[in-house]
């Protein structure tokens, strides 16, 4: 049996930030498939019993412990390992700010219009959608500048920062109907540095469940 398991789905960028990071590790680590889209296992009494009550993935497995929220999985890996970790108090602090940063703004908008755009079934309300857009660009614009003066979010090294921000951002061009790379000119070459990392792959190579039965 393998050290790790991960509870995750192909499409799921948060749950690829765990995976992503395992994979980089080296870890010994075994995705466990969620059905998502065809049995919405999430949503079942016997997946918040079981694994998450919070109804989400990803969950990591390690042991007695099953953690949820990749934030919370990132920084547990981190510690475990060394890797990826934010060096000192302020490190944690700036490290922290840009995870909330991410999860509130960055994907916290850029996953929801994806799924509302490309995954949800009917499609989601163009309003919305444009909303949705405006504050994505906003998020974007902003993590841009930032690497304008650094190769990755906290400095010389990437880190668990770096890990959450590009969740979302290795996920097809034509799911967002934008180019996230092709439009933010410092995003794109950040994202071939940890690209190049060993270990590194895309989430629907490192995770089961693309494409989507039917679709």
């Amino acid at each position: 049996m393998a050290e790790y398991q991960l509870y995750c789905f192909a499409q799921s960028g948060n749950a690829y930030r765990v995976a992503l990071m395992l994979n980089l590790l080296g870890a010994d680590w075994k995705p466990v498939f969620v059905d998502f889209f065809g049995k919405g296992v999430p949503r079942t009494p016997e997946y918040r019993e079981n694994v998450n009550e919070m109804g989400e993935v990803p969950v990591l497995v390690h042991g007695g412990r099953k953690l949820s929220q990749s934030g919370v999985c990132l920084t547990y890996l981190a510690n475990r390992s060394g890797q990826f970790r934010p060096d000192g108090e302020d490190e944690e602090l700036e490290a922290l700010r840009w995870i909330i940063f991410d999860n509130q703004k960055l994907n916290g908008y850029l996953g929801p219009y994806r799924f509302l755009r490309t995954l949800a079934r009917p499609p989601g309300d163009p309003t919305v959608l444009s909303f949705l857009k405006g504050r994505i660009d906003n998020a974007l614009g902003i993590v841009d500048k930032r690497l304008a003066s650094r190769p990755y979010i906290l400095g010389e090294r990437p880190t668990i920062a770096d890990l959450s921000l590009v969740a979302y951002l290795y996920y097809p061009a034509d799911e967002f109907g934008f180019d996230i790379a092709a439009e933010h000119k410092n995003i794109a070459p950040w994202l071939e540095r940890i690209k190049a990392l060993p270990g590194w792959q895309h989430p629907y190579d490192l995770m089961p469940g693309h494409p989507i039965p039917g679709r």
